[in-house]
């Protein structure tokens, strides 16, 4: 028997234990065509093993970063299903309880065969890649890191977005799955929460493609400014307006936040606050304070994390936020609800409201998957398949760890302090009317 047949053997002895002991609910698909088990159905979800190296790459480097080049780069694969199949076919029970009734010496053997075995290592994926620690809150910085995620291609984010192009957490009034539907309840909610009236002053931070200003200009009556670091966005946004009918009414600047000048009735930050990094919070918030007008609102929407026992636990990043961050946000850092609400008292607002909208996110980031996996052919045409399978990849892995609680995504409602009454209603009756 060759090399490589002593290796599928040993391999499949393997696969055929894991298989029983853990009582998977998938099959296996391996490089010679053959399948484990045996009788696994060609249309049954599988894992495919596209070549040796695979294996001897896990070995030799077994982390999450090997996994995600080798699924990025298709040598290993999801077929007859998506990772939402994968995650529903996880064992029932600890797989580390499970895993130790299989034998020792099966695992040996694959060692034994694979660890030196000839075949490609894993190859980064340099052009989809980011710096993840560039957080030094330098304008130039800051667009640098917008630029890799936000520029990717209008057309590429129009195959999954609403007719709007919202890349926010939508807003669902009830059990459905119209996206279009749950992004304008969306804009419309916060609208309401900024109460909103003609005349009112808006900047929105991280404007993205000029929905929510559109939307405050149109229904609201308000001059809206919108202020974005990426090019790409700002393009179509302006070319929004005009379709629209709104020069003069919604103004978009591409500058760093920090660096704009005036003050404002109302600010909106939706999905913005991720990137800005943790030690360049007080920079932040010391900057919408200044161009909030006394009196004036502030809705700060963000995505954060759990927090823990401690500051130093909460500080150390999982492979899956690690990752994250190297691929997909270059630079982001997310908080938890407790620092957002201590750093909004200590720079000079006062707490209203705070909504948790995990489940909104999940269902969101679920329906954009969706939606780019139906479109996957014309996404790789857009921007090749590596990027498309990462997106994929990130956008349902955000749908799953907002299903299980391991991230969160909360509406904060602020205004600048001030001594005496708010001038907000005293219940949240008028948002539900």
């Amino acid at each position: 028997m060759s090399g490589d047949g002593k290796r599928i053997e040993a391999l499949r002895r393997l696969l055929t234990e894991a298989y029983q002991k853990l009582g998977l609910k998938l099959g296996f698909s391996l490089w010679d065509g053959s399948r484990v088990p045996a009788s696994w159905p060609a249309d049954g979800l599988m894992i495919a093993i596209r070549d040796a190296g695979v294996v001897a790459a896990l070995l030799r480097k077994p982390k999450l970063d090997t996994l995600l080049h080798l699924h990025v780069s298709d040598r290993i694969a999801i077929e007859n299903g998506t990772i939402f199949d994968l995650a529903a076919a996880r064992p029932d029970g600890k797989v580390g309880r499970l895993a130790r009734g299989i034998s020792k010496a099966a695992a040996f053997d694959v060692v034994r065969h694979f660890l030196f075995a000839p075949g490609r290592a894993p190859q980064a994926v340099e052009h989809i890649k980011g710096d993840e620690i560039a957080r030094d809150g330098k304008p130039a910085t800051n667009k640098a890191n917008i630029a890799h995620h936000y520029d990717v291609s209008n057309a590429f984010y129009r195959l999954f977005l609403d007719e709007r192009m919202v890349y926010t957490c939508a807003y669902f009034t009830e059990d459905h799955d119209d996206l279009e539907r749950a992004q304008t309840d969306k804009l419309e909610m916060i609208c309401r929460k900024l109460r909103l009236k003609p005349g009112d002053k808006l900047l929105d931070i991280g404007c993205g493609w000029g929905a929510l200003v559109c939307y405050a200009a149109q229904h609201y009556g308000v001059e809206a400014h919108g202020v974005t670091l990426a090019e790409e966005q700002l393009k179509l946004a302006r070319e929004k307006v005009e379709a629209l009918g709104l020069t003069g009414k919604v103004t978009l600047h591409l500058k760093d936040f920090t660096q704009m000048e005036g003050e404002f009735d109302k600010i909106s930050s939706i999905g913005m606050f991720e990137h800005v990094g943790i030690r360049n919070h007080p920079t932040y918030f010391q900057a919408v304070n200044r161009l909030l007008k006394p009196r004036g609102l502030y809705l700060h929407h963000s995505i954060s994390r759990r927090a823990k026992k401690t500051e130093k636990a909460f500080n150390k990043m999982p492979a899956e936020y690690r990752a994250l961050v190297r691929y997909i946000f270059p630079g982001g850092e997310l908080d938890h609800l407790g620092m957002s609400i201590a750093n909004l008292e200590r720079y000079g607002f006062e707490v209203h409201d705070v909504e948790g909208w995990r489940e909104h996110y999940q269902r969101t980031t679920r329906l954009w998957f969706e939606r780019l996996n139906a479109n996957k052919s014309a996404a790789e045409a857009e921007v090749g398949p590596e990027r498309t399978r990462m997106w994929l990849l990130y956008l349902a892995g955000c749908s799953l760890a907002f299903e299980r609680g391991g991230a969160l995504i909360n509406q904060t409602l602020v205004s600048k302090r001030r001594k005496g009454p708010s001038g907000l209603p005293l219940t949240r009756a008028d948002l539900y009317r």
